[in-house]
């Protein structure tokens, strides 16, 4: 009868530390998941920011040669 509760309390910890594992193995494909998905918002956004610096940069170009042109 001993040996039979000792057989189950081992039989718990070993479901317990199953369900543990399962558990973290979820959490890191989880987190995985959302890292790709953000990953792939800073690139449209980084992409989005260099848009925008470099048509300024252009308006800037093209305003400081309209002086010249106009100079001259």
């Amino acid at each position: 009868m001993i040996n039979d509760l000792n057989r189950l309390k081992i039989d718990q910890k070993g479901q317990a530390g199953a369900e543990l594992i399962l558990l973290i193995g979820a959490m890191i494909i989880i987190v995985l998941m959302v890292i790709y998905f953000y990953k792939n918002y800073l690139i449209g956004v980084g992409d989005e920011i260099n848009n925008v610096e470099l048509n300024e940069l252009n308006k800037s170009i093209s305003n400081i040669s309209s002086k010249f042109i106009e100079g001259g």
